[in-house]
């Protein structure tokens, strides 16, 4: 297969087909050296090395769905269970902006307490505080979505996961496909900045299946594409699958994302560390410019697990935010401090404070 001349199409037309795509995320580890270099490219030339932070605030570990890849899942009868109040959430978010975020993520469990008077009370309080918020709290209907969105809320992210709908429904008992996609649907229609993405290694899960969800997040245009690599949870019907190459394969994916979808916005995810440990530094060299930090303090930071040997538990939200600016860093990148709205980058809106690294940062690979 001569995976160079597939990348140089991606590069040039922001297309490929179906089994294309599914044969550049079969390619060996010099085909996926071509790609993430590719990738690192187009990224540079569209976003910038500026990497948005966003501050994540786990409000609520309660969740009514039962999926079977996810440690919050409602029959896991040994999940920690918490919910924050209204004034914790608003504290959490206020320090986030004292650390320097300008964007603040909240999500949950689909938690049904949390109602649409309680979201957007804490919404319009969170907006006082001039910062940037994205929701993650699961399948609602037209009416909340736009509630939330009146309220202030700027950003919503909802994963698709796999667009297999066989597998989905498999994977997702009790809960319908195309209710998934009406949900982002509306989303796009109330005018919100919308983030979807994708699981890499489900079981069952095939190349041609992942080339299927990238094509939907691009003939849907979503303005953020978050790709994570699925870790069983053991008290999960799927505890005992394996992760072998679920890493490399969404490394792939995120990179492939990047070449038909330039100017996008993709998170290096906290996942990817998990596996690996310079995961979210690879995830950045690979197409990713966002990286999302917990800001939620104490031991929620471990409640709130949605896969096993999740990363930072222990370390404090100004822990969190220095460490990982650092890390940006040593790879040539600055952190962007601005809010981080896709388009950014080519309105001239970066934020970046020049630093040595990036002035002698390698350039091209070719692509």
């Amino acid at each position: 297969m001569d995976y160079k001349n597939l990348i140089e199409k991606a590069v040039a037309t922001q297309s490929l087909e179906r089994g294309e795509i599914a044969a550049l995320l079969s390619c060996d580890a010099a085909g996926a050296a071509l790609l993430g270099c590719a990738a690192d490219d187009v990224r540079k030339k569209n976003v910038g090395d500026g990497v948005y932070l966003r501050g994540l605030i786990e409000f609520s570990s309660y969740c009514r769905q039962n999926c079977m890849y996810c440690g919050l899942r409602r029959d896991n009868k040994k999940a920690a269970r918490y919910r924050l109040d209204a004034q914790q959430i608003i504290e959490f978010a206020a320090k986030a902006r004292d650390y320097g975020y300008k964007t603040v993520v909240l999500q949950s469990g689909e938690d049904c307490f949390f109602d649409a008077d309680k979201i957007c009370a804490v919404i319009k309080e969170i907006k006082k505080l001039d910062l940037t918020i994205t929701l993650s709290i699961g399948e609602k209907t037209f009416e909340e979505y736009q509630a939330y969105k009146l309220a202030g809320a700027d950003r919503y992210l909802l994963r698709i996961e796999t667009t297999d709908k066989k597998l989905y429904e498999e994977l997702d008992p009790g809960m319908s496909w195309d209710n998934r996609v009406r949900c982002l649907g509306d989303l796009k229609k109330l005018g919100y900045e919308v983030g979807s993405g994708s699981l890499a290694g489900l079981p069952g899960q095939t190349f041609e299946s992942i080339a299927g969800d990238i094509l939907f997040f691009k003939e849907n245009n979503f303005d953020m594409i978050g790709i994570g690599p699925f870790i069983p949870h053991p008290e999960t019907p799927l505890g005992n699958a394996g992760t072998s190459g679920n890493f490399e394969t969404a490394l792939k994916v995120m990179a492939v994302v990047r070449l038909l979808m330039p100017d996008i916005n993709i998170p290096a995810t906290t996942a990817m560390e998990t596996l690996h440990p310079q995961g979210r530094l690879l995830a950045l060299q690979n197409g990713a410019n966002v990286v999302m930090p917990n800001v939620t303090e104490g031991d929620y930071r471990k409640f709130y697990e949605l896969y096993p040997g999740k990363i930072c538990t222990g370390e404090s939200p100004a822990q969190c935010r220095y460490c990982i600016e650092a890390k940006i860093n040593s790879i040539g990148r600055s952190v962007a401090l601005v809010k981080g709205f896709r388009g950014d980058f080519k309105r001239g809106e970066t934020g970046c404070a020049v630093n040595a690294h990036v002035a002698s940062a390698g350039g091209s690979c070719g692509f």
